[in-house]
């Protein structure tokens, strides 16, 4: 019934739209229209666009700070993606609404990049660590933590959980922008050499972060993270070699630990004395200051990673870039492996 409903309204808005089109098309100057989900692919966008900004109406849909996971288009987000002419999602299980969508396109030239589809072999499932919430036997600490790529599944033949938070891998970021880049250079011939000139400049922004990641880590005599929060962080850690222990994995929608996660992580802090208990961003930290009151060191400093999941637009308009907050995630990192 949901769906009926929502089909419904959307076809009924949409024929308003292309009717106002229709009256105002002579009058105006065609640009690239281009829908991104989240601020990151946004981003991307007009970082290959540089002083062709003017040449594209560019919308990122979750501009509110709106979660990924729990994100619904709206009625006016569902105009603009049907009729774009690039539509850029993260693919995952959070986008099931995009397929419905897309039925209702009407531009049948337009391109679509689906992030974990461009990824490929690159894509990881979903993990359960040791001490993470739903590891319902906490009793045995000593397996190998590097056990942790074995997938385990309630049901057997079910369908993988793909981890969806491909943005935070500086790697995955450049395979994702070559890619964005080319289908622009399709759409927008014209602007073909200022597009690849601004995505070499780009990519060699990506691969001196990246680089300086790498530094930091080797660099480092502890290689393991305290994450009292979900953990959106796993391409990271896997770029640079980096273990860690989460509460909660990246997808999940846990918000309270229980109480043998919360001793076992402040057991962990206490074993790897890292130089500071992690959390991801946002107002409330309540889970990591339980675990630090639980350590020895109830003093130890919390530091929160940013997962460029709550970027509004108002922090676009501020300034705020990927590449800035992945800097800014690297001094973070820094602190938090200076043990």
């Amino acid at each position: 019934m949901k769906k009926r409903v929502f089909c419904f309204l959307a076809a009924l808005l949409f024929a308003a739209s292309m009717s106002a089109c229709k009256t105002n098309e002579k009058s105006t100057v065609k640009k690239l229209s281009i829908v991104t989900t989240i601020f990151p692919e946004y981003d991307w966008v007009m970082s290959i666009l540089g002083e062709e900004k003017e040449r594209a109406d560019v919308t990122m849909l979750l501009d509110k700070g709106v979660d990924l996971h729990s994100f619904q288009p709206s009625a006016e987000d569902i105009l603009k993606i049907t009729s774009c002419d690039m539509f850029i999602y993260v693919g995952g299980e959070s986008d099931e609404w995009v397929d419905d969508v897309l039925k209702q396109s009407t531009n049948k030239d337009m391109v679509v990049i689906d992030l974990l589809d461009v990824l490929g072999d690159r894509v990881k499932e979903e993990e359960t660590v040791e001490g993470m919430e739903h590891e319902h036997e906490h009793d045995d600490h000593d397996h190998e933590h590097e056990d942790h790529d074995e997938h385990e599944h309630e049901h057997e033949g079910a369908e993988p959980e793909y981890d969806e938070h491909v943005w935070l891998s500086l790697k995955n970021a450049k395979i994702l922008c070559e890619q964005i880049e080319k289908e622009m250079e399709n759409l927008d011939p014209e602007r073909k050499e200022s597009y690849k000139k601004n995505l070499e400049e780009y990519v060699k922004q990506l691969e001196s972060l990246d680089a300086r990641y790498q530094e930091a880590v080797d660099q480092s005599p502890c290689k393991t993270l305290i994450f009292a929060d979900r953990f959106p962080f796993r391409y990271m850690t896997d770029d640079y070699g980096l273990t860690y222990y989460a509460a909660f994995s990246g997808c999940s929608a846990e918000s309270e630990a229980s109480f043998d996660t919360v001793v076992f992580l402040a057991e962990k802090v206490d074993e790897v004395n890292p130089g500071a208990v992690l959390t991801i961003e946002g107002a409330k930290h309540r889970i990591a200051e339980t675990v630090v009151e639980n350590t020895s060191d109830p003093t130890r400093k919390i530091l929160a990673m940013d997962s460029l999941q709550s970027t509004t637009s108002n922090d676009v308009k501020n300034g705020k870039t990927y590449l800035s907050v992945m800097q800014t995630n690297l001094e973070v990192l820094k602190e938090a492996l200076g043990c």
